[in-house]
């Protein structure tokens, strides 16, 4: 099977990290994958030297025409049994796509439930006939995307995103190396968070927070990401008198080490899509404290500290709670927690669940998948 894969970006982000590890796992699988992306810097990487990347070099609306005609003369090159766009902008490339070029079959995935106003809506509503079938990742996700227009009810998936459980499970000697690292005290109360520094990750909700918290509680917080609001998100650390706790990593490749350092891992998100760090957390075996958005509650399930968004003191307080919990008491929360993504979130069920649809929709001629159903 040909599968050309299309995303919007390939910065450090969850999505982007997913589509190129999703290109590794097919490629071992026996598929012949290509990867093509419409702009910005190329930061994640797959790991199979088969799997080839095309850059588009849509890099504002005047190079869509061009952009364009790159795409269909890729697909003509190519020629792909399967076409997987990521994310709104490739996912209406992708469709368009298929009034110049023949394209068996078409698959548009999203990965979050917020993307845009109406126009954005519009449009994806208007090109749904040139896709065999949208997916979304979580529950949440749908039901907005069906609440606010984007699609019809029976027209979008819900295809939970996976992990590496191998990569992502507990180090036992990280705690020693992060807090030497960072001459983090042992006694110290760890927070760790992970996540591009944009809006949708809310880090002035978890700020204040941790204003809150009582003065005699010594803690730190370490952020993995970067992103467009760093400058105001150090200012806003200064503001509330917190530049002595928090530090901003940047872009780092030992997330799962910073992870099982953690006391606490911390998601303040005031926007998801599955929220795939999480999963990774929990896979790391860390005591979690997220905020109720996109598809955590899925993942979470019956975990504790799951709070409002966009409420500093709620998060406040479970921040406490969670940092004050027995350390047994925590460990088994942690072991708990990673059965749980073992169970139901491993990568390998994630490509074994992709191969199912792009076999589907082979077999069947391209009629549309139209069932609302999960498939994660």
């Amino acid at each position: 099977m040909k599968v050309l894969l299309v995303v919007t970006g390939l910065s450090m982000g969850g999505a982007e990290r997913l589509v190129v590890d999703l290109a590794d796992a097919l490629v071992k699988s026996g598929c012949e994958v290509l990867i093509a992306y419409l702009k910005g810097p190329f930061q994640v990487r797959p790991r199979q030297p088969e799997v080839d990347v095309v850059c588009l070099g849509i890099e504002s609306p005047s190079d869509v025409l061009s952009g364009y005609s790159r795409f269909l003369k890729l697909l003509r090159n190519f020629r792909p049994d399967v076409v997987h766009g990521h994310m709104f902008h490739a996912t209406l490339l992708v469709r368009l796509a298929r009034l110049g070029a023949h394209i068996p079959a078409v698959i548009s995935t999203m990965h979050t439930a917020y993307d845009g106003g109406r126009l954005k809506a519009i449009a994806f509503r208007a090109t749904d006939r040139l896709t065999d079938v949208s997916t979304n990742v979580s529950c949440e996700a749908v039901e907005a995307f069906v609440a606010n227009g984007w699609v019809r009810a029976d027209r979008m998936l819900i295809v939970h995103n996976g992990i590496s459980v191998d990569e992502f499970r507990a180090v036992p000697e990280a705690r020693r190396r992060i807090r030497a690292e960072f001459s983090i005290a042992p006694d110290c109360t760890l927070f760790v968070a992970a996540g591009r520094l944009s809006w949708s990750k809310d880090y002035p909700n978890l700020f204040q927070a941790l204003a809150l918290l009582p003065p005699d509680l010594d803690f730190k917080l370490l952020i993995a990401g970067d992103g467009e609001l760093r400058p105001e998100l150090e200012m806003l650390v200064g503001e509330l008198g917190l530049s002595s706790r928090v530090e901003f990593l940047g872009v780092r490749c030992d997330i799962a080490e910073l992870m099982s350092a953690a006391d606490v891992f911390v998601l303040s998100s005031v926007g998801e899509g599955f929220a795939l760090v999480v999963v990774e957390a929990m896979a790391c075996e860390c005591v979690v404290v997220a905020t109720d958005c996109g598809g955590v509650r899925e993942a979470f399930a019956d975990a504790r500290f799951l709070v409002p968004k966009q409420d500093p003191a709620a998060l406040a307080d479970a921040l406490l709670a969670a940092s004050a919990l027995p350390r047994e008491e925590a460990a088994e929360l942690g072991r708990a927690a990673r059965r749980r993504v073992v169970d139901m979130y491993s990568f390998d069920r994630f490509v074994d669940k992709w191969h199912e649809i792009y076999d589907s929709l082979l077999a069947d001629d391209n009629q549309p998948v139209s069932a609302p159903r999960s498939v994660g």
